[in-house]
């Protein structure tokens, strides 16, 4: 195999402007996505089934369906019909968004129901609205429940948001496919490409499980 790195090395600009890209499409598509996921999620846990079905709704459409499918509709369709243009960038961020909040409301939902009822009930007993006992009783134990999960998630998203490319979002994928494209080369790029994401995903999840021991400290 004739693996040339000198054209890596004239390609790393581009793979740095990438990768800071990459981060930043995926970091606001998590806390959006945790935003939205949080009201999807209680609204699947809705007592009225006319706030329960369309949540339900939702979150099995974007869990269901690819989410290359899901990147596609979103620049082509939906950010056309809001912005009146396409916006490669606004598409990256509200499709991956989109599909992670279908994820984090399950997240949401499976950490508030692990918590012993009696906590709510002992919350109740303390004069507590529901809202003020979901507030400083049962969300706070839950969040700490949460956090391995959301951390996948995070990792998940920002290998996914390699799929954004397709609409040539100037993230990792669609430099290593721009060099390929130049150099009619397949290693380069794409063991390039590989090695960025796992170098990040790597020291988040590092990161991550620092957060979880001192969450349980």
């Amino acid at each position: 195999m004739d693996f040339n790195f000198d054209i890596i090395a004239g390609y790393l600009p581009l793979f740095l402007k990438g990768t800071l890209l990459t981060i930043g499409v995926s970091a606001a598509s998590i806390l959006l996505g945790a935003v939205l996921g949080l009201f999807v999620g209680f609204g699947k846990m809705a007592s009225s089934l006319w706030l329960r079905l369309p949540m339900s709704g939702y979150i099995n459409f974007f869990r269901g369906t690819p989410l290359l499918v899901q990147v596609l509709l979103v620049h082509f369709g939906l950010v056309p019909m809001l912005i009146g243009e396409t916006n490669v960038i606004v598409a990256a961020i509200l499709a991956l968004t989109l599909n992670s909040a279908a994820y984090t409301a399950e997240i949401y939902r499976a950490g508030i129901q692990s918590i012993d009822h009696g906590q709510r009930e002992a919350a109740y007993s303390q004069g507590m609205s529901h809202w003020q006992a979901m507030r400083y009783v049962i969300l706070p134990q839950a969040v700490k429940r949460m956090i391995p999960a959301f951390g996948n998630e995070f990792i998940v998203l920002i290998k996914d948001s390699s799929l954004v490319s397709v609409v040539a979002a100037p993230e990792i994928m669609y430099y290593a496919n721009s060099m390929r494209g130049q150099y009619y080369k397949v290693w380069e790029p794409y063991l390039t490409a590989a090695l960025i994401y796992l170098v990040l995903t790597y020291f988040l999840s590092k990161l991550l499980l620092l957060i979880e021991r001192r969450m349980e400290a």
